[in-house]
């Protein structure tokens, strides 16, 4: 058993998204701070409605995948195929943007606090242009179990712990084969789990602080991401206040990746094509 090591620390940095959402970037904050297939992890944390109330209007995506997970606040989505979605604390939203998808994220609230992710997977060339496809995940669809010193939610991949558990979550199947944790852990708890060796993989701590590699490991402070080296199984253990972060890890793509705002395809001349179609109302057709 080969564990895993912390390679580089993205810190996250303020940015604004949508009509003005705050947000706190890590993957993607430029070309060059992404990890094959993933190309953004965005969080939103806020108290204050004026950093969130604006929410994501209409607007258009084609080429990757996009996933939302919630844990506090309520957000709708709507999109031009008719899906409708109730974001809600504890849930998550797995859309594929395929061939084309138009798209809104809107707030359901008008006070209180909203704190969810955002990241992005991308799709291989053969997929870019498959239809689109949304899922609406509900909070009693992602199991969560108990573990020593913390709980687990599995939202995609599959969970195998120490002491014979194990859980699949409602996202199976995918070409990148998807694991998608959020661990919660008190105190000098430590957590272990295998990841298929050659898929790229990152921690993001949202509380607490982490040390990857157990007591005596490298420190991953709270809201950076740690890109994760090659091996079959990560270990940490959670610092003096805890840790509660987000595991990912997927089968890498190996493909070019040309990214003009919302369109992510292989090549110059299909972003072009993209936006073409989208300014000829063809995008989503």
């Amino acid at each position: 058993m080969t564990h895993r090591s912390l390679t580089r620390i993205i810190p996250s940095i303020p940015v604004s998204d949508g009509a003005g959402v705050k947000l706190r970037r890590s993957l993607g904050q430029s070309q060059g701070l992404r990890l094959d297939p993933f190309l953004i992890l965005d969080e939103f944390a806020s108290d204050n409605p004026d950093d969130y109330i604006a929410g994501f209007p209409p607007h258009p995506h084609r080429g990757f995948e996009t996933v939302t997970y919630m844990l506090a606040g309520d957000f709708e989505h709507e999109d031009h195929l008719g899906h409708k979605g109730h974001l809600r604390a504890g849930g998550a939203q797995w859309m594929t943007a395929g061939r084309g998808i138009i798209h809104s994220e809107m707030p359901l609230q008008e006070a209180g606090r909203l704190h969810g992710f955002q990241f992005w997977i991308n799709l291989p060339a053969k997929e870019k242009m498959k239809p689109a496809a949304y899922r609406d995940i509900q909070p009693e669809e992602i199991p969560q179990l108990a573990i020593s010193g913390g709980t687990v939610k599995v939202v995609a991949g599959r969970l195998e712990t120490a002491d014979g558990q194990h859980a699949d979550g409602p996202i199976q199947g995918l070409s990148t084969a998807p694991l998608f944790l959020d661990v919660r852990l008190e105190s000098g708890a430590r957590f272990s789990q295998a990841v298929e060796n050659g898929h790229s993989a990152f921690l993001y701590p949202y509380a607490g602080s982490l040390r990857v590699g157990g007591s005596e490991g490298q420190p991953l402070p709270n809201r950076q991401a740690g890109v994760l080296s090659a091996g079959d199984c990560i270990e940490v253990q959670a610092g003096e206040d805890g840790g509660h972060f987000l595991l990912l890890a997927a089968r890498p793509i190996g493909e070019p990746v040309v990214q003009y705002g919302p369109f992510v395809m292989n090549t110059r001349e299909e972003i072009e094509q993209a936006l073409a179609d989208y300014r000829d109302g063809t995008l989503a057709a």
